[in-house]
């Protein structure tokens, strides 16, 4: 089978993009409850800017999504859990006075995985997150991996094993690798999610035009990444 990376245009998500991204969710969730329309229909208004989906040129489907909203983190707590941060997934809770862009998912068709996809769906955030002049965006990464190891560590070990490049997670190592930190682990972040026993990690990627170097005072030194050889 050809690894060629598909030829993806990275757009909005528009409303007739909505029942192939319910379609996408199942593919990568199969054992979760997919967006709703409704929960689509609401981030578009209330947050268009921050809605995309990655479209294969050629097919035409939609190949990978990201919705996020901009929250005021000071009305949160650090360890708060999915539904809270996105309101039970509708993001009426979109406060545009905020400084975080808050990513409340991204998805990517399993078949065209580790080719690029991703990589243009966060480097749209990114840009996204520059352009609104927002000071950083937050997330939580799903500990993807931390189920097959869950019965030798606790969840920061792992994290911290993963930070360090001594275990690779599905989604918290490609999140490493796009330049995001690790600010905490969180438990419950979601619900019945076998894989990652509940359990993720809270990670930040600061807007490098206008964060400061106390921006990442405080920062817990567990996770800290390793400096390169010979620095």
């Amino acid at each position: 089978m050809s690894r060629r990376p598909p030829a993806v245009i990275v757009r909005h998500t528009r409303p007739e993009d909505f029942d192939r991204i319910i379609e996408l969710c199942t593919r990568v969730y199969p054992n979760s409850p997919p967006w709703r329309r409704d929960q689509l229909q609401s981030h578009l208004t209330v947050f268009p800017e921050g809605q995309f989906v990655a479209i294969d040129r050629d097919t035409q489907n939609v190949i990978g999504m990201a919705a996020s909203l901009i929250i005021l983190w000071a009305d949160y707590e650090m360890k708060g859990d999915w539904r809270t941060f996105t309101d039970s997934g509708m993001f009426t809770n979109h406060d545009p006075r905020g400084r975080t862009l808050y990513g409340a998912e991204v998805l990517v068709d399993p078949t065209v995985q580790r080719r690029g996809v991703g990589s243009r769906l966060y480097q749209a955030r990114f840009d996204l997150c520059r352009r609104l002049g927002l000071l950083r965006i937050r997330a939580a990464a799903r500990l993807r991996g931390y189920g097959r190891h869950a019965a030798r560590m606790g969840p920061v070990d792992y994290v911290v094993k993963v930070v360090r490049g001594e275990l690779e997670d599905p989604t918290l190592s490609f999140q490493l690798r796009h330049g995001f930190d690790v600010l905490a682990v969180v438990d419950s972040y979601l619900r019945n999610d076998d894989e990652s026993r509940n359990y993720a990690a809270v990670i930040e990627w600061l807007n490098p035009d206008i964060a400061t170097p106390a921006d990442v005072q405080g920062r817990d030194p567990r996770f800290r990444r390793p400096k390169p050889p010979g620095r």
